[in-house]
């Protein structure tokens, strides 16, 4: 018997059960990745679950309001949450909201193909018109690669596992994403047998039986040769499924394309690729100081009518289209905080603030924040992605930055060194015609993208004594140890208690997006207040208030990943409302408003593949917390602007951890 897939595969003279039923996704590895059109071949076909995943549930009104009280009772005073108890119980029992719910629900029965926040959640996003930059676009940093490190050896080898990722993804190729909750029992070659012979129409419940879960992958088709285009009034996603066989390249302003994807579907040769890019980077033009990239920075109203501009000239339309059709775009940099970290200890904070800075949102001469995500490459092979966020959430892009990670990790193309005989550049230049007007037009965006980036601060925290390993020794949740200590710091800092966001992903239901979580709970208060020097509470006593937030804590996230959250639903509601010209007290309330004004929104970045990561508040008066919780570390990036500097948190922060762990480790 072999050990295969984490599991047994059953042999029969010396043939196992794997290989007979053409099962297991084949790792497409060797001493060149070049050689392989797909990063490996799933037996089970990319979408098979797709079109048997649940339908996610309206929640009941009641337990929606329920939720929604037992949140704002953490922010409000006594004398505030009485009137806003009021109006919600009016909301949930008088015919207003019963009749907002009436209708979403006999809406959700008609499209029961999708989820009812899929289409308020787009617009939400492509009705927006702010700029992207810091108001939207998040990064993701790889952790360096220890065998590539220049942008040209990283940028050749990601280039090549991208477009075998795409080559595997459309050939339906890709694994499945699917959360295994016992592993040992569905990552195994009888699993994959009976769901791959099972019909797509009831294919999902075939893997429930072994505890093992499909999400939702609709957003993957968005991933590659997609943009956002703006629009008055509300912006188009644009996907292009033919063509799109090149990237573009932008350095100091200027853009760039070439192909990277031959006629039989493999990657164009890695000495072409790297020559191509060789070539971009010993073109010694300078800054471009009227660089188009600017005006993807502005208002969205404003974009849209400065792209109509640009398109009446024949050539903007093809550079335009080159842009918008490419898989994706490369950024390469001539800065260069950061000096080869091989982990989150390995960054000085003052660097860490550098390199959160040129990722998140860099000169914008060198960015085109409309694409579905670009790759930044540093001149030492530092990479992230900086990623649109209407299309698609967190778990497609971090699919995509994992399996480009691990192919580039596992067999890189490694150049000899010699110039190959006989092969020329490939690269072209994208030329824009600028009128007089959009010249001023990209000055004016330069000027006012410099303001809002200026005014931007990060600050970082890393420490080692505090790890998943350890507080799974004492039977605690780490998210939930970061979140205490968030609302407990923030409380030490401001002297009162924020409205706080933690995202969760729906994607185990069909087009599943997020609900949110509210780790600002009645057991965090109450644990906050315990922690104040002036308390009294003895140390068992806080360490008993320490687990009844990290339990709550965890049930809100097992209801809110099954979409048993109250924004969601709250939102879609208001929005029926609005769409109907319905004037609805409850959704006035100064304290509906007071609840979403995010003051700390939080997202977790854990995983092993990612060095950092972060995103800008989404309040002018809050803060984004970007953290990771490691085996054996933990790390913290925290971005900040003038109405609320982030440093005294940060510094509160140290201190809470350290009582924390305190308590933790003494008893």
């Amino acid at each position: 018997m072999a050990a295969l897939s984490r599991g047994v595969a059953f042999s029969k003279k010396g043939v196992s059960l794997l290989q007979v039923c053409g099962l297991g996704p084949k790792a497409c590895y060797g001493t060149d990745i070049t050689r392989h059109k797909y990063l490996h071949e799933s037996s089970i076909p990319t979408m098979h679950f797709q079109d048997s995943l649940p339908h996610l549930k309206v929640p009941k009104l009641d337990d929606t309001v329920e939720r929604y009280l037992r949140a704002q009772k953490v922010i409000l005073t006594d004398e505030e949450y009485k009137k806003t108890e009021t109006l919600a119980k009016e909301f949930q029992t008088g015919s207003q909201g019963q009749e907002l719910q009436r209708r979403l629900v006999e809406g959700d029965k008609m499209n029961k193909h999708t989820s009812y926040v899929t289409e308020p959640w787009f617009d939400m996003y492509l009705e927006s018109r702010l700029p992207l930059p810091l108001n939207y676009n998040p990064f993701l940093a790889f952790k360096p690669d220890p065998k590539l490190k220049n942008a040209i050896d990283r940028g050749t080898n990601m280039i090549i596992s991208a477009v075998r990722f795409r080559s595997t993804l459309r050939d339906g190729l890709l694994k499945p994403e699917i959360f295994h909750l016992n592993p040992a029992r569905s990552q195994t070659p009888l699993y994959e047998f009976l769901t791959r012979m099972t019909p797509r129409s009831f294919s999902w419940y075939t893997s429930l039986l072994f505890k093992a879960f499909p999400l939702d992958m609709s957003q993957y088709n968005r991933l590659l040769n997609s943009t956002r285009v703006p629009r008055f009034s509300k912006d188009e996603l644009v996907t292009y499924d033919c063509g799109g066989d090149h990237v573009v390249v932008m350095r100091k302003g200027h853009i760039y394309k070439f192909k990277v994807v031959g006629d039989n579907g493999l990657p164009v040769p890695p000495e072409q690729i790297r020559m191509n890019l060789q070539y971009i980077l010993d073109d010694n033009r300078p800054q471009n100081h009227e660089s188009v990239g600017y005006l993807t920075t502005l208002e969205r109203n404003k974009w849209a009518s400065l792209r109509e501009e640009l398109l009446k000239e024949s050539a903007n339309k093809v550079s335009l289209e080159d842009i918008d059709s490419s898989l994706f775009v490369i950024c390469l940099e001539t800065e260069d905080p950061t000096s080869n970290a091989t982990s989150l200890d390995d960054i000085d904070p003052v660097v860490a603030q550098q390199f959160t800075k040129l990722m998140l949102h860099g000169d914008g001469a060198n960015r085109w924040f409309d694409k579905s995500f670009s790759l930044i490459l540093t001149p030492s092979g530092q990479a992230a992605i900086n990623f649109e966020h209407s299309w698609g959430d967190g778990v497609a892009i971090l699919r995509f930055f994992n399996e480009v990670y691990d192919a580039t990790l596992k067999a890189p193309y490694i150049p000899d060194g010699l110039k190959p005989s006989g092969m020329v550049s490939q690269v072209e230049k994208l030329e824009f015609q600028l009128s007089e007007t959009l010249k001023k037009e990209i000055s004016v965006a330069k000027g006012l993208f410099d303001k809002q980036v200026n005014d931007l601060k990060v600050d970082t925290l890393k420490d080692d004594r505090f790890g998943k390993q350890m507080m799974k020794q004492y039977k605690l949740s780490p998210d939930a140890i970061m979140q205490l200590s968030f609302q407990i710091a923030f409380h030490r800092a401001y002297k009162y208690f924020p409205a706080t966001y933690e995202s969760c992903s729906t994607a185990a239901f069909k087009h599943g997006r997020t609900e949110t979580l509210r780790p600002g709970t009645l057991e965090t208060k109450a644990c906050a207040l315990a922690f104040d020097p002036n308390s009294g509470v003895d140390a068992s006593t806080k360490l008993k208030l320490i687990r009844e937030a990290s339990e709550v804590h965890q049930k809100l996230k097992e209801k809110a990943v099954m979409g048993q959250g109250f924004d969601r639903h709250l939102f879609v509601l208001k929005t029926i409302a609005t769409k109907n010209n319905l004037e609805i007290p409850f959704f006035t309330d100064p304290a509906y408003a007071k609840l979403n004004h995010i003051i700390l929104s939080t997202s977790t970045l854990s995983d092993d593949r990612v060095l950092l990561g972060g995103f800008a508040p989404v309040t002018s008066d809050g803060l984004g917390v970007g953290y990771r919780v490691d085996d054996d570390a933990f790390g913290v990036n925290v971005t900040s602007y003038p109405a609320r500097d982030g440093a005294p948190f940060l510094e509160c922060l140290k201190k809470t951890f350290e009582d924390v762990l305190e308590i933790i480790t003494r008893n």
